[in-house]
């Protein structure tokens, strides 16, 4: 045998052993932390509604130890299945001291690693990006006091107010069990069915029906924690928060006809443009903004803090930027790591805190009862990308896939033999203790008075839209109302509908051949039991208590940059290099990124005789995967494109996507070919012969709205 080389201290070199050595665990002289490396405080006493009160489900220290022990003798996500994440960090920009003692909020030195996770909620992994549906936005914090999971939307409510409906309305979503159809898709019976009987659903629902529910990309939505938590400081005084986060590039999205056609020609167009965006260096950005609510304001809303399909509007309490989150990062594993990160609510740290929100309550619990699911062992923890970045010390031992190897021979508390450890903290050094709530009340199966405005706040969120917005969600509705089969769940969605917005309603109703019910035989919310007083559980009467909220409309997003923006050059041999040289430097300068579409793969050669390499022939693309188009002069280029019809396709879907199109010279005549020839005179977005600094300003602005009225009616 080969002798094994010895290191400078004259032991042997790396062995089996060694490796084995690295995952040792000795708790000797140690502090008690949970698995998430949250520092433990008690743990021979369950959190219970007062001393001789029942054990609450937020109890996370007592739901990790026993189901570690339940699982001591040894799959595709439910929901949120199709997903990409991606490595990155946070900064803070200022000590939030004042509210928290987070030390991710308190320490502005930090630069805290983090994993986010991207998704669809309803379709299977081989799903496309493009459905029609809510996005997962993710966060795992990898803190130096343990492992916090912002696991949130990108729309600030959800569906439902307790986690007791949520099978249902999962169930009610996915495919029908009969024929497993639709795929991704909420057109169908069993989902309006569900959402005409549950009126609570309405506000999450007008979100899914407008364009925020068909992102033009993972960086360009905005993400929200949801519910609303608690910040607590050293004083142990606790704030009510929202979290929010806001995308630097701006909240935008793609038309309903795009996100069909880009279903087809690339169905893993958020996943590529996420990688593609990392890979070239353009770094996704985020701020992270909170709502905070001194606890003694709880009650001064026209709704109730704690139901989870209400927001808090900016105009109410604003939004504070506190600090900034960078991808810059790529997996190296997909499986490793985006499909087995474990995203749980109940991984929290001191500072941070649960509110009584009854969906969140529901959801400690159901997220961590999938992960055992899902990964097959309570030792999903020890998976690289779910290892907190502090060690971890406690008694809980064995299971299915134990990677670590716990020293000592005491695995319990309180223990002699092994000097007591590991022991507890102090709440001074950092032990998590619970906010303590007075609780004094009656255990009860019920539904908050304060919870039954159910049409408020979608009528809130309809009319704070742009025009362009409103007919978006009118088609959304007119669509997805269109695919049902019953006749009385699409009268009872009109009913509903008209509540919200009597010409919404209207419209709708026109698109779908039907009439407007002026009233509903059955009471329209039966989500009750049987012995429920029906009339309790009715939604109440819409309130107006504030006309408009800018930030619900994404025609008030950033339009400054057009970073990572895809811009199509429709060329052949013979373009002109002169215009082709300038109109890329400066897109490029601006951090756009151009695509040559050539009649043909390989190369082209301009009027200069130089040779470029070709990004895609026009047979293997689509203009829906662009977000404007740009075409440099050159006869022999422009005759060579007018041979080829899809060119003039390409143009014509552009235009009918209300995108920024410019030319140069000879490029006119393609314009002339296709249906912009109508319209080019008045339109601003068409750009003949302009300089580049103005073609930058207008695919800024994302899309030329106005066109949309005018080109309804044009077959592309």
């Amino acid at each position: 045998m080969a002798k094994q080389k010895s290191n400078a201290k004259g032991k042997t070199g790396s062995s089996k052993i060694d490796m084995l050595q690295t995952h040792m665990i000795d708790a000797e002289g140690k502090t008690f932390t949970t698995r998430q490396g949250v520092k433990i405080n008690n743990t021979n006493h369950s959190l219970k509604a007062g001393v001789r009160g029942s054990t609450l489900l937020e109890d996370f220290i007592l739901r990790e130890k026993i189901q570690n022990f339940d699982h001591e003798r040894i799959p595709e996500r439910i929901v949120h299945a199709r997903g990409s994440g991606a490595h990155g960090y946070f900064e803070l920009y200022e000590d939030l001291s004042e509210y928290t003692k987070a030390g991710i909020f308190t320490d502005t030195s930090r630069k805290t690693p983090v994993f986010v996770r991207f998704s669809t909620v309803a379709g299977s992994k081989g799903s496309t990006d493009l459905a029609r549906d809510v996005r997962g936005f993710a966060t795992k914090f990898y803190t130096e006091e343990g492992t916090w999971d912002l696991v949130g939307n990108n729309m600030p409510v959800f569906f439902i107010q307790d986690a007791a409906k949520f099978p249902d309305l999962i169930h009610a979503v996915k495919p029908e069990p009969n024929n497993d159809i639709p795929q991704a898709a909420s057109a169908h019976d069993t989902f309006y069915d569900f959402v005409s009987l549950t009126t609570e659903t309405l506000h999450n629902h007008i979100w899914v029906m407008s364009d925020r529910a068909i992102p033009r990309s993972f960086r360009m939505m905005e993400g929200f924690g949801i519910h609303t938590f608690r910040l607590i400081n050293e004083k142990g005084e606790a704030h009510f928060v929202k979290f929010h986060w806001k995308p630097k590039l701006g909240v935008h999205s793609v038309t309903w006809d795009e996100a069909v056609k880009i279903s087809g020609a690339d169905s893993d167009f958020h996943r590529r443009d996420l990688w593609n965006a990392i890979e070239s260096g353009n770094y996704p950005e985020w701020e992270l903004g909170m709502q905070i609510v001194p606890e003694k304001d709880e009650h001064n809303f026209e709704f109730d803090l704690l139901d989870p399909t209400k927001l808090i509007p900016e105009e109410t309490v604003p939004v504070k930027i506190v600090g900034k989150m960078v991808l810059n990062r790529n997996p190296e594993n997909f499986f490793a790591e985006t499909e087995q990160v474990a995203f749980l609510p109940d991984n929290i740290i001191p500072g941070i805190d649960f509110s009584n929100d009854p969906l969140l309550q529901g959801r400690l619990f159901s997220y961590r009862d999938t992960q055992l699911s899902r990964l097959g062992s309570p030792n999903f923890h020890q998976i690289p990308i779910n290892r907190p970045v502090v060690n971890t010390y406690n008694n809980q031992r064995d299971a299915h896939m134990q990677m670590d190897i716990p020293k000592g021979n005491t695995a319990y508390f309180p223990n002699s033999i092994g000097g007591g450890c590991p022991h507890l903290a102090k709440i001074a050094e950092g032990g998590f203790s619970s906010y303590q709530e007075r609780i004094d009340a009656k255990k009860i199966r019920a539904r908050s008075e304060s919870f039954k405005d159910h049409f408020s706040q979608p009528a809130l969120f309809y009319r704070s839209l742009a025009n362009w917005e409103k007919m978006h969600v009118a088609n959304a509705y007119a669509f997805e109302l269109g695919k049902c089969t019953y006749d009385h769940i699409k009268e009872r969605m009109l009913w509903i509908i008209a509540q919200i917005d009597e010409e919404l309603a209207k419209t709708v109703a026109e698109k779908i051949g039907m009439k407007i019910p002026k009233s509903i035989e059955k009471p329209i919310n039966q989500a009750i039991g049987p012995d429920d007083n029906v009339e309790d559980y009715q939604p109440g009467k819409k309130k107006i208590y504030l006309e408009k909220s800018a930030a619900l409309s994404q025609d008030n997003t950033v339009f400054d940059t057009i970073q990572t923006r895809q811009i199509a050059f429709l060329l052949a041999d013979g373009f002109s290099m002169k215009d082709f040289s300038s109109m890329k430097k400066a897109l490029e300068k601006e951090k756009a990124m151009v695509k040559l579409i050539a009649p043909h793969g390989g190369t082209v050669k301009c009027d200069e005789g130089m040779e470029h390499k070709v990004d895609a022939s026009i047979m293997t693309t689509e203009s829906v995967l662009f977000d404007a188009v740009y075409i440099p002069g050159g006869k022999k280029s422009v005759n060579k494109l007018l041979e080829e019809a899809k060119y003039i396709k390409f143009i014509n879907e552009a235009f009918k996507h209300c995108k920024a199109i410019a030319v140069n010279d000879e490029g006119e005549e393609l314009l002339n070919k296709s249906f912009v020839k109508d319209y080019k005179e008045d339109d601003e977005a068409i750009l003949i012969n302009k300089k580049p600094q103005q073609f930058i300003k207008t695919v800024a602005k994302h899309r030329n709205w106005k066109r949309m009225e005018k080109t309804k009616n044009i077959p592309v």
